[in-house]
Parts: structure tokens; sequence; C-alpha cells
């Protein structure tokens, strides 16, 4: 009878015991598994198409994931490859004797396929911008995404160019991504309005980015004006680019020293001038 009332009460108290004994293994499953979710985002894996937020000026619809920031460096040798002759082109190294004008730039992801940025030119220009995307080729035939911006020289003091941009893409697999980016800046004019007929502009950015080998791409971008204000030949720009890791590096050849949407607009200095540089971007995930 002893034995059987021990039997009894070891029985009563080892059924809680394995209860809880369960209970942090649960718990530790479902965080586990809450952890998991968040490293499976999408947005943080490399995209072969699309490897940066710009083709040269021409904003991309890679989605920068929410919360994660992005670097942009941007710089423009201001002497033209084509002044003087060959003797002085050599003697100040393709331009790398002369001045540059440099911008820099953060994003952040404030929202799934939503981002903001700032950007800074040199010649004190200052842009905020924004781009949210509205389709993913993943559910559709093409990625597109609405980018507005807004322009101030003189630190954000004078002269303000608000843009909207409409980014079109279609990756061709692995192998690349082609783009079409209508664009409406107003404002674009430098100068008053009362001495400029048509102070806006109305132009398309077309892009193309080809991969050739595993971490290496050719990129080609022209911005040609539809509509109004229209002073200099439309900014037109090619190089090669290299990834490697969270950074990407373009070497890079323009008709023109513009970076911000406002400064596109206003075209390149002509379309025999061709200014050597470089575009630096760092993604923080």
């Amino acid at each position: 009878m002893t034995r059987t009332l021990t039997l009894v009460a070891l029985l009563a108290l080892g059924i809680p015991q394995a209860v809880l004994a369960q209970t942090p293994a649960t718990s530790t499953s479902t965080s586990g598994a809450a952890t998991k979710a968040a490293q499976d985002d999408p947005d943080m894996d490399p995209n072969d198409a699309q490897p940066d937020f710009f083709v040269s000026t021409i904003p991309t619809t890679l989605r920068l994931p929410k919360h994660k920031m992005a670097f942009r460096l941007t710089h423009r040798f201001t002497r033209s490859l084509g002044q003087g002759d060959t003797g002085d082109l050599f003697a100040n190294f393709f331009g790398l004797d002369s001045g540059a004008q440099m911008g820099f730039g953060l994003s952040y992801g404030v929202v799934r396929g939503g981002q903001v940025s700032f950007y800074r030119t040199s010649d004190r220009t200052i842009q905020f911008a924004g781009q949210y995307e509205v389709l993913n080729q993943q559910h559709a035939p093409l990625g597109a995404a609405v980018a507005v911006s807004i322009d101030g020289t003189n630190n954000f003091q004078d002269s303000y160019s608000p843009g909207v941009q409409i980014v079109l893409s279609r990756e061709l697999g692995e192998h690349g991504t082609v783009y079409a980016a209508p664009a409406y800046v107003n404002n674009s004019s430098p100068d008053p309005s009362a001495l400029v007929d048509h102070n806006d502009t109305v132009m398309v950015g077309l892009g193309a980015r080809l991969r050739v080998r595993r971490n290496t791409y050719l990129v080609v971008e022209g911005s040609p004006r539809v509509s109004g204000y229209a002073p200099g030949a439309a900014l037109v720009s090619f190089g090669l680019e290299q990834r490697a890791g969270g950074h990407v590096f373009q070497l890079t050849f323009a008709n023109g020293l513009g970076t911000t949407l406002a400064q596109v607009a206003r075209g390149g200095t002509a379309k025999d001038d061709w200014y050597i540089g470089f575009n630096l971007s760092r993604k923080f995930y």
C-alpha cells in the first residue's frame, strides 16, 4: 500500500515538471522563427540585375530595405577631355589635376519599398528626395517607382527646383536591366523667370546596365529633353562598374557635371565635351 501511494505521488509531481520543461522550448522555437523571418527579407539579398540605386544619375527600382541605409559619393573632374592639345591632356593627367564637383548623399528605408534621401554637391546645391515602389517585377511585367525631389541652391536658400520622376525598369534575368524614367522639373532654368519663356523641363531618362562578368557591368544613360528649358546638350554618360560586396564603384564619362534631377534637366555643356568622374556607393546591410 505504501509503495503504491509513493508511486502515485511521484507521477503527480512528474506531470507538471514535464509540462514546465516543454514551455521554454516552445518559446525558444517561436523566437527563432521570428528571427529567421527577419533574415529572410528579400530586400536584403544581392540583386545581380540591379546592384545599385542609380544607373549614373537616373535612379533605379532597387529597393532599400526597411530601416537600412546607403551612402553615395559622386565626383566629376571639371576639365573637359577635349580641352587643349594631347600634350596638355597628358600633362594634366586626363583632367585629374583639375578641380572637381563632388556630391555625397545618404538614403534611409522608412517603409518597405519606400526611402528618403539627402544629397549635397560641392556647388552648394542640396537635394531632398523620396521614392516609393508601385510595381514589382515579381508580380508585373515591369518594375515601377515614383520619385519626388526638390533642389535648392546656396545650401537650400535660393532657386528651388521641385521635380517628379516615374522610374520604369525591366530586369533581364541576371544579365542586367533597362530603364525609362520620364520626369518633370519645375524652375529648371537658373535665369530669372522673366527672362525665360519656358521655365520648366520635361525629359525622358533612358538607361541600361549590362552585366559582362560576375561583378562587372557596363552602364549607359541619356536624358533627352522633350519640352521646356533646354540651353545645353542632353546629358549623356557611360561607364564601367565594379561590385565588391556592399560597395559599387563606377568609372564614368559624361558630357556634363550634373548629378541632381534639376542639374540633369539643365543638360550638359556640349556634345563634344567629356568629363571623367566616378561614383561610389556603400550599402549598410
